[in-house]
This record gives structure tokens, C-alpha cells and sequence, in this order.
């Protein structure tokens, strides 16, 4: 099947792949130069399309794009270099549905060059605070979608003011996001910077991530996953969950997080399942060697997770929590109780393990633990 570039019509487009393969052997495409756009902020960024290994340029400059869908199955690696600025629309009713930048069904793909995807949110911020307001929710767009890549590799790529989760990874297998910054101010509500489920062989490496949610979010279905050398902070900590909330959730397995830096967050190390609801198991997970500096509650397990107060509160969570393991954990709290379990009754956490942590309440009171 040939690769083909799904374009939903708007005032702003960017046709990013393909030329033909007699069209392009090798080299970039500077799409600037080939196809005329101009980066002043106004104009349309209009480029090409290839079936042959090639590397599309998108040059220094400020681009306006309503929404791409780049998918595949395709024929060859494909690279996008993008070193300028591409800004979505700033009103939110510009979209129906979550979805802005997408790459789907995409094998052996990457994407670099220092560029920025900015999805302008700060007035979806203001309308999003209201967590009753649904129906506007889920219309909000994710800044850059990954779904069903093979082998991809996403190196210094900026995401800034998301109006929802700044990348999501579904159903990816071998991905890899290093040097991956997310920028967002500390009260932008549900802007996760990196969220991901049913993937296999995740990696997050070297990253910045500056937002007003979880700084990366671990869904179901996430197997083999490595998260290291990580800067968060403001947000809401590295999370696994929130899990138990839907039927049929798969398994989350392999978690490894170390050598990272949490700071002024609301959360460190954190696990989060809903009480009642449905279950789910969570397995083989480990945080080491993690710096965290004035995080209201840097190491929790929380199986009565209830924003909103939206749940089954007097209900046992089904979410079956092992071989857990928090280590070389140490820095500051900024409440007293540093560490805190809570586990389901029904189905009680086995083989939590916590050794060598050092964490000292910021206030007058020492640091306590509740486990």
C-alpha cells in the first residue's frame, strides 16, 4: 500500500510528505525553497511527499497549521528536521476532535532540529478549569500524536502551551524521545507533557518538562518502558495511572525511572488507581536514584485516587499493585507526610520495597511516612 497524507482543509495546511522516489534519491527537502511558504507567521507552509528514505526540512521561521494527519503504512525510512516554530490555531473551536500533529503507522521514523510545536492554549486554559466542563474537553487537541510507530526516534523537539496533553504514544513498539522539552505554565490544567499506553519498549531519555500536570503519565498497556534522566518540574511528578477507571485494561509491566530531578511539583514517585471500577495489574516497577526538591508528596501510592471526588470512594480499588520498588529517594518535602501508601484492601500491595531514602520536611516539622 502506498503512503498517503490524510489533509483535513483549512485556512492553514502543511503538506509535509511525500515525492516520488524518481523525484528524490537522497538529500533534504527544504520546503521553504522548494515550495515558496514564507515564515512570517501569515502564510501558508506548503511542502511535498516521497516514497524513498529522505529527510523534509522545515526551516527556521514561524508557520501557521490548522491540522495534519501523516499516515502510513510507508516504503521507506522518513525524517522530519523541523527547526522553526509551527503554531496551531489559538481558538479552541477551531477543532472538533483531539487531534493536531499525527503520526500514524509510521515504521522507521524520525523527527528532530530543534523546532517547536505550539499549540497556543492559553485560552483553552481558562475554559478548561472547570473539570465539569466535559464536553469542551475532549475536543482539545494533543500537541503531537504518535500512534502505531515501529522504531522511531523524536530528539530535541520542543511542545509548548498544549490546550490538552503535550504528546501522546499509543500502541508504539521501540520509541524513543530524547532531549524532548515541554513547556507550559504550572496552572495549565491537563497538559500532561508525555502520556503513553499500550506501548512496548518506550524510551524517555534526557528530557525537560515544565507543565500543569503529570510530567510524563503512564497508562495501561505500557510494557518495557525506561524513563531516565528527566528534569520535571512544575507539575504534577511521574506517574503510573490513573488505572482502574475502564474495563478490559491491560497490564502495566517493566517500569524503570532513574537519575531523574523532581521539583516544586505537587507529586514525586507517584501510582495512582481509582477505588472500585475495574482491575487491572501493575508490575515490575521501580523508581532509583531521584532527586526531589520541595514536592508536596514525592513518593506515593494512591489507590483511592478521586479527583473531583468522581469515584467509588468507599469502594476497594481492583488494581492488583507488585515487585514495586522505591529507592535512593532523597531531597526535600514540602508537607510532612513524604511518604505515603495507600493500598486497595481487597487486593493489598505485595513485595513494595523502599530502601535509602533520605527526605527532610521544608517546614519545622520532621518528615513522617504512612505505610
Amino acid at each position: 500500500m502506498a503512503p498517503h497524507l490524510n489533509i483535513v482543509p483549512s485556512m492553514f495546511v502543511l503538506l509535509l510528505l511525500f515525492i516520488s522516489a524518481s523525484k528524490v534519491q537522497s538529500g533534504a527537502i527544504d520546503v521553504v525553497a522548494k515550495f515558496g511558504a514564507k515564515a512570517d507567521g501569515k502564510t501558508d507552509l506548503k511542502a511535498c511527499a516521497s516514497v524513498t528514505p529522505s529527510t523534509v526540512v522545515i526551516p527556521k521561521g514561524t508557520y501557521l497549521l490548522s491540522k495534519v494527519n501523516l499516515e502510513g503504512p510507508c516504503k521507506a525510512p522518513i525524517e522530519i528536521n523541523v527547526q522553526g516554530t509551527i503554531k496551531a490555531p489559538a481558538d479552541p473551536g477551531a477543532f472538533k476532535d483531539p487531534n493536531w500533529v499525527r503520526f500514524y503507522s509510521i515504521e522507521n521514523f524520525k523527527m528532530s532540529g530543534g523546532g517547536i510545536f505550539d499549540g497556543q492554549g492559553s485560552i483553552a486554559y481558562e475554559k478548561n478549569k472547570d473539570p465539569h466542563n466535559r464536553a469542551f474537553r475532549v475536543k482539545l487537541p494533543v500537541n503531537i500524536r504518535f500512534d502505531f510507530l515501529t522504531n522511531a526516534l523524536i530528539q530535541d523537539i520542543t511542545s509548548k502551551d498544549s490546550k490538552l496533553f503535550h504528546v501522546n504514544v499509543f500502541a508504539c513498539k521501540n520509541i524513543t524521545l530524547e532531549r524532548f522539552t515541554v513547556e507550559a505554565p504550572a496552572d495549565s490544567p491537563n497538559t500532561d507533557g508525555i502520556h503513553m499506553g499500550k506501548s512496548d519498549g518506550v524510551n524517555i531519555i534526557g528530557c525537560e518538562i515544565k507543565t500543569g500536570d503529570d510530567c510524563i503519565s503512564i497508562g495501561d498497556g505500557t510494557k518495557n518502558l525506561d524513563i531516565k534522566d528527566i528534569t520535571c518540574g512544575p507539575g504534577h511528578g511521574i506517574s503510573i495511572g490513573s488505572l482502574g477507571k475502564y474495563p478490559n485494561e491491560e497490564p502495566v509491566e517493566g517500569v524503570k525511572v532513574t537519575n531523574c530531578t523532581i521539583t516544586n511539583t505537587s507529586n514525586g514517585a507517584r501510582i495512582k488507581t481509582w477505588p472500585g471500577e475495574s482491575p487491572g495489574i501493575v508490575s515490575d516497577v521501580h523508581f532509583e536514584d531521584i532527586i526531589v526538591n520541595n514536592v508536596s508528596s514525592p513518593i506515593l501510592i494512591d489507590q483511592k485516587y478521586c479527583p473531583w471526588s468522581k469515584c467509588k470512594i468507599n469502594e476497594e480499588s481492583k488494581v492488583k499493585l507488585s515487585n514495586i520498588s522505591f529507592k535512593n529517594i532523597r531531597g526535600t518535602s514540602a508537607l510532612p507526610e513524604a511518604v505515603k501508601f495507600i493500598c486497595s484492601g481487597s487486593s493489598p500491595c505485595q513485595n513494595v520495597e523502599l530502601a535509602d531514602i533520605d527526605i527532610k520536611h521544608t517546614g519545622p516539622e520532621p518528615a513522617t511516612s504512612n505505610v
